[in-house]
């Protein structure tokens, strides 16, 4: 096949190192230009949807702290992209967001930016304490944002830690018993350490919830509600998610206050930047064709996304077997094992990584070439996060979807449901 290198999008300068790090107070065919789903949330009449210019706004022209600004400059960025453009200002002046935005379009930036200049603006005299909690639903997208954050920190005294499973809590528990000014974690980890009375959240100020969606569909949400419970009730809520369903909707109504609705893009749709094919094979030749398709087709880093921890398992095995270097990724792996993969695949060791939806929204590579669904994707959501991989950054990616005949009908519905005729 043909290989190119993905590489990360938030490139730290030089600096790995351990965690270091201080919010606003306040309660092919591609898609239509606005594709709508059956899933789609309207936004609740207590909500107010933000009419913005969704134009690039010169990070220079936002007034944000020099020590900030250098981290932005180091990691290459020079403008805003759309959600960006609509959050960050409102984020800035201490009202509570809800963001829906397309997958792989910048979400995380339009918190992180706000939340730290904020730190980097507001004299808070006393002892050292931990004022924002990020909360993401796997491990590897609360280490793609702790390495945002790390980036846009690098000139700053700022401290944060990352906070998941799968690794000693040793070492996390040190960093939240000194007050980091930031916490990012997994909401089952950061239970455990709340169980051992490692953390201390009355000095929190604001709160983010990344891929709440997510969340919801991991079954994460009463652990979610738990951690909300021991948070001061004045505070700054930010919620983002690709795709808005009526239930995380309706469940914002519970700890959000007058709330700032920012839609950017189409609800629940694929970036625009993505182009949507299918090949009909039956269920038992799918991986032969698959490979002869990485051979003789395929241009870039693929990212295969397999319903099972056993087929995909089985699909890279297989691929393997034919020469084809291939990594797997999914929950029964390690953590070591699953960032091995993860990097041997940004680095061009492995051009094939097959994941399961445990991957699908941890994995901020840019420069994925193609996605390709070994089966038909269980719902719309899946089908939206997963080709969320590849398009990013305004790049063009392609996604590619393998049918079984005894899936035609399946497929028909996700058409209708994500609003993209796939061909």
């Amino acid at each position: 096949m043909k290989t190119s290198t993905p590489h990360s999008s938030a490139k730290q300068p030089g600096h790995r190192g351990p965690s270091r790090g201080r919010g606003r107070r306040s309660s092919s065919s591609r898609p239509p230009e606005s594709p709508a789903t059956q899933n789609a949330a309207p936004i609740p009449p207590t909500y107010d949807s933000v009419v913005f210019d969704p134009a690039p706004i010169p990070f220079d022209a936002l007034g944000l702290d020099a020590r900030l600004l250098n981290g932005i400059h180091d990691l290459g960025w020079k403008a805003t992209r759309p959600v960006q453009s609509g959050v960050i200002p409102i984020a800035l002046s201490g009202a509570d967001v809800i963001a829906s935005a397309e997958t792989g379009t910048g979400k995380t930036a339009a918190f992180l930016v706000p939340i730290l200049q904020n730190f980097l603006t507001t004299v808070r005299p006393g002892p050292a304490m931990t004022k924002a909690l990020v909360l993401a639903p796997t491990r590897e997208l609360v280490v793609q944002i702790e390495d945002q954050v790390q980036g846009l920190t690098y000139h700053t005294g700022l401290s944060s830690v990352a906070v998941y499973g799968g690794v000693p809590m040793d070492p996390q528990e040190r960093a939240l018993k000194a007050g980091v000014d930031m916490i990012v974690a997994t909401p089952g980890r950061l239970m455990d350490h709340m169980r051992h009375n490692s953390t201390n959240f009355s000095g929190l100020e604001i709160l983010v919830l990344d891929e709440a969606d997510r969340m919801l569909d991991m079954g994460f949400w009463p652990d979610v509600q738990r951690i909300l419970s021991a948070l001061p009730a004045t505070r700054q809520t930010l919620l983002f998610s690709a795709t808005m369903p009526n239930e995380v909707m309706q469940l914002t109504r519970e700890f959000m206050h007058n709330a700032k609705y920012v839609q950017s893009g189409g609800l629940g749709a694929p970036a625009r930047t993505i182009s949507h094919s299918v090949q009909t094979v039956s269920k038992g030749e799918k991986i032969d064709w698959l490979a002869k398709w990485l051979r003789n087709d395929a241009e870039g880093p693929v990212l295969v996304f397999c319903r099972t921890k056993i087929g995909a398992d089985r699909v890279a095995s297989r691929l393997s077997g034919m020469g084809i270097r291939a990594a797997v990724v999914h929950a029964d792996r390690s953590q070591q094992q699953r960032m091995a993969a993860v990097e041997g695949f940004r680095s061009g060791t492995y051009p094939v990584l097959i994941a399961t939806d445990v991957a699908a929204r941890g994995l901020d590579i840019d420069g994925i070439a193609h996605v390709v669904n070994f089966e038909v994707p269980d719902t719309p959501e899946a089908y939206v996060h997963r080709v969320g991989r590849t398009g990013r950054s305004e790049t063009t990616g392609r996604a590619l979807t393998l049918v079984a005949p005894e899936e035609l009908r399946a497929l028909r519905a996700l058409e209708k449901a994500v609003g993209v005729q796939l061909q």
